[in-house]
């Protein structure tokens, strides 16, 4: 698993890359260049890491159990390993963190918030896909369910979804080529009846599933949020 940094000082923010992205696929596509301003200013410290689960998923080489099992092993690696790695580096044990990426990057976003909102305060999702199911073949599994916000959320009590509810989602969406606002607000109506708080942004037809929208949206929001 490769990590990197960018920036010295601020808010932590982990960036998951797409589907099939590396650590350093936010900044092969100019979304860091946009982040400058925020960075340089001490703002915010961004944090991205290999999406070995994406990879996965979208390989076509393996079965739909082996894929839920890297998934749910992605996350321990995420929480286990990568989140105190984050709290050391800026020098504090509770300081809580800004998840954020586009397409399965947003789902992992997303995931990351709902499973350990202990760590992470907030997550902006943009053009997310939230249901992988398609990827089951009809099948269901306890990695992929217990991954899976968008299958277990409706069963979850406790005092994880008591920190929960003191969380925030935002979905951030475009609704031209290859957008599908639909999963947004699917997702944020389970968020919903679970008294999370979240909000969907549409960003209308002009905005499309690419980093061009990508990159006008993130530092919006951080600049609002972080």
């Amino acid at each position: 698993m490769h990590v990197v940094r960018w920036g010295h000082y601020g808010t932590p923010v982990l960036l998951f890359p797409t589907a099939g992205g590396d650590a350093e696929e936010v900044e092969r596509f100019d979304l860091i260049a946009v982040l400058e301003p925020l960075i340089q200013a001490g703002r915010i410290k961004i944090y991205s890491t290999d999406s070995v689960a994406g990879q996965a998923w979208v390989s076509g080489e393996h079965s739909a159990e082996f894929c839920s099992r890297v998934q749910n092993l992605f996350d321990a690696f995420i929480y286990g390993e990568l989140t105190p790695a984050i709290r050391q580096d800026c020098q504090s044990d509770n300081i809580e963190i800004i998840a954020t990426g586009a397409s399965i990057g947003a789902f992992n976003s997303i995931a990351t918030v709902c499973r350990h909102p202990d760590a992470y305060k907030m997550a902006i999702a943009m053009s997310g896909s939230f249901d992988l199911s398609a990827y089951l073949n009809g099948g269901m599994n306890d990695d992929f369910y217990f991954s899976s916000p968008l299958h277990y959320l409706s069963q979850l009590e406790g005092a994880q979804l008591d920190t929960l509810r003191t969380r925030f989602i935002l979905f951030p969406c475009g609704e031209g080529r290859y957008e599908n606002i639909g999963e947004s607000w699917r997702i944020a109506h389970v968020l919903g009846t679970k008294g999370i708080p979240n909000r969907v942004d549409p960003w209308g037809s002009q905005y499309h599933h690419d980093w061009e929208t990508w990159r006008e949206m993130l530092p919006r929001y951080l600049d609002e949020f972080a």
